[in-house]
């Protein structure tokens, strides 16, 4: 049975990051060591991001409170609140994100209703919350009471690629099924000032944002899908399970983010790729750079690097990655949804174009997807990225 992806939207918090501003007040403050500072301004400098978002509305010198938590802009001194004030503001502000996309991504499937909504699938490691995400969805959105929710919780940055194969899967048992996937994170509310390389790398990449699918086999003519879900597979790593890992901490959630990680996946990419590219025998054996498009999770810049020169890929089969690490930061597991919707969102030079995407995280975990852009759903409107975001920045 064949599943498509009929709608994927995108949304990110009001509070723009301006990356060198940024790096200009965690570099400044008062516990650092000298090798803390000049490893502040590496990271930073080197991350390839010039823009993030923030659900955090602390993080801006315009920004008054009574009592600040996260950032002083009288003094410029990031503060250190705990888990519990952290996870208390991703209830609030999380349950938003969550809503705006899962709203977007239904608004943008109008031969479908909320009621008919069989499956609703949420994602999030950066925060817990109950009733949770699946239920608020529920009630904003007026879907059926009884639809089936399930949360994949503290997977990390590939979990979108676990909910899509689960959407899949519900949608060729029961044909009729239509799933709603949404993945929404908060990164920035872990970020903390220190001198572990591991902290300040997390601190210059990680960013919020969400994104929303609507997935289904049901055959809608009058208004054609956007993309076919083909293949998924996951592949551990033989090494790497201290290289990359996600603990909460009595201050906020601590990552784990070795610097040996994008050496691992230099070494590991093309045996992760291979038991995907053998379910189908139209991309089995070709060079990498035949296929169309990469939709790869931009962990971060040297990431991107490695996968790009060992697969030997052209720029502009990166533009995808590196434009959404360049403008919205890593967004944990929503980040490789606003790659796809990059990937979709482009013109087609003609017929059906294929997608290969793979997404990384703790373990390491490698998910991989195999994928068809459709060219009769290019049709629809592209749509933006929502966002409201103010000219506001932690400077």
């Amino acid at each position: 049975m064949t599943v498509y992806v009929r709608s994927l939207e995108t949304a990110v918090p009001p509070t723009m990051l301006v990356q060198t501003e940024a790096r200009d007040v965690f570099a400044s403050q008062p516990g650092l060591t000298r090798l803390g500072s000049r490893l502040v301004s590496t990271c930073f400098d080197s991350a390839a991001i010039d823009t993030r978002y923030t659900a955090v509305e602390e993080m801006t010198r315009d920004f008054r409170a009574d009592d600040p938590q996260f950032f002083d802009p009288a003094t410029s001194l990031l503060l250190n609140p705990s888990t519990k004030v952290r996870n208390e503001i991703f209830g609030r502000e999380a349950t938003k994100l969550f809503i705006e996309a899962a709203q977007a991504a239904v608004d943008a499937c109008p031969e479908l209703q909320a009621q008919d909504i069989t499956h609703l699938i949420t994602v999030s490691c950066t925060g817990f919350y109950n009733p949770g995400p699946d239920y608020k969805i529920v009630r904003a959105l007026g879907l059926d009471p009884a639809v089936q929710r399930y949360h994949l919780g503290f997977m990390g940055c590939y979990a979108a690629f676990p909910a899509l194969r689960a959407a899949k899967s519900f949608c060729e048992a029961d044909p009729g099924a239509v799933v709603l996937v949404v993945c929404a994170e908060l990164c920035s509310l872990h970020v903390r000032t220190s001198n572990d390389p591991d902290t300040i790398m997390g601190s210059a990449l990680f960013a919020d944002g969400a994104a929303a699918a609507i997935v289904t086999a049901r055959d809608v003519p009058e208004a054609p899908a956007l993309m076919r879900l083909d293949h998924f597979e996951t592949v551990l790593t033989p090494v790497g399970e201290e290289s990359m890992a996600w603990n909460i901490g009595d201050n906020g959630f601590e990552m784990v983010l070795g610097n040996y990680v994008p050496h691992i996946i230099d070494d590991h990419i093309i045996g992760a790729l291979e038991p995907l590219l053998a379910r189908d025998p139209t991309v089995q054996g070709l060079p990498y750079r035949d296929i169309r498009h990469w939709g790869i999770h931009p962990g971060g810049r040297s990431i991107l690097d490695k996968v790009q020169s060992r697969l030997e890929l052209s720029d502009e089969q990166l533009v995808p990655a590196r434009g959404t690490l360049r403008n919205y930061g890593n967004m944990s597991s929503a980040t490789v949804l606003f790659v796809l919707k990059h990937i979709l969102d482009q013109p087609l030079d003609g017929g059906d174009e294929r997608i290969c995407s793979m997404a990384f995280g703790p373990g390491l975990t490698v998910e991989t997807g195999l994928f068809t852009k459709l060219r009769q759903g290019t049709g629809r409107r592209p749509s933006a990225v929502r966002e409201t975001a103010a000219e506001t920045s932690l400077a």
